[in-house]
């Protein structure tokens, strides 16, 4: 799997972040961050554009080489960004340095969701806020059964792509109270497009 995760895979997960449908979300998350951004699974670098004036910094973090290196290709006029290649299980910044951390459509992939969690807790500061666009679980039974039943594959060609993952629950359950949080479905399959968009803070 090694040409695939390192050449194809990177490509892929580009191409499906260039849905025209997604920028809706990406501009109402973004528009939200304050200060000093770090945004866990930078990915090719899709949301930078978007950062405005009231971002002094972004600190962009991605574990994917190849992807990290996209990204440093995507234009981000006016705004400073670090990149940083780690992933957010091990995030190596220094405790409550934090305003805002960005997190869209990468919840679903990251092994151990409950350490990432932990240490977003640990990098914000005191009144810093979680922007959070993910795809999850669906609150229909039918739904929820093709989404546990395609998530083992579908985890092996998407780079461990969960379909299934509760995004509140992995929020709550990990400290944040959820402060607004809207869901529903974009366009597309029902199993991969349940929709999470909202925000948090660490109670």
């Amino acid at each position: 799997m090694g040409f695939y995760n390192d050449v194809i895979l990177p490509r892929l997960c580009d191409l499906a972040m260039r849905n025209k449908d997604l920028l809706p979300y990406r501009e109402r998350a973004i528009r939200a961050a304050r200060g000093r951004v770090l945004e866990i699974g930078l990915g090719s670098g899709r949301n930078l554009p978007f950062y405005g004036p009231a971002v002094k910094q972004v600190v962009g973090l991605e574990p994917g080489p190849k992807l990290l290196e996209m990204a440093q290709y995507t234009p981000h006029p006016g705004t400073p960004v670090e990149f940083v290649e780690a992933s957010a299980e091990a995030i190596p910044i220094e405790d409550r340095s934090i305003d805002t951390v960005v997190t869209t459509w990468t919840m679903c992939s990251i092994p151990d969701v409950d350490r990432a969690m932990t240490e977003v807790r640990r990098v914000l500061r005191p009144g810093g806020k979680l922007l959070f666009v993910e795809h999850g679980r669906a609150p229909e039974p039918r739904v929820r059964w093709w989404q546990d039943r395609l998530t083992p594959a579908w985890k092996r060609i998407s780079g461990g792509c969960h379909l299934n993952r509760d995004i509140a629950d992995v929020l709550t359950r990990n400290g944040f109270g959820i402060e607004d949080m809207r869901t529903g479905y974009m366009n597309g399959l029902k199993p991969m497009t349940f929709m999470y968009e909202g925000q948090a803070s660490p109670r």
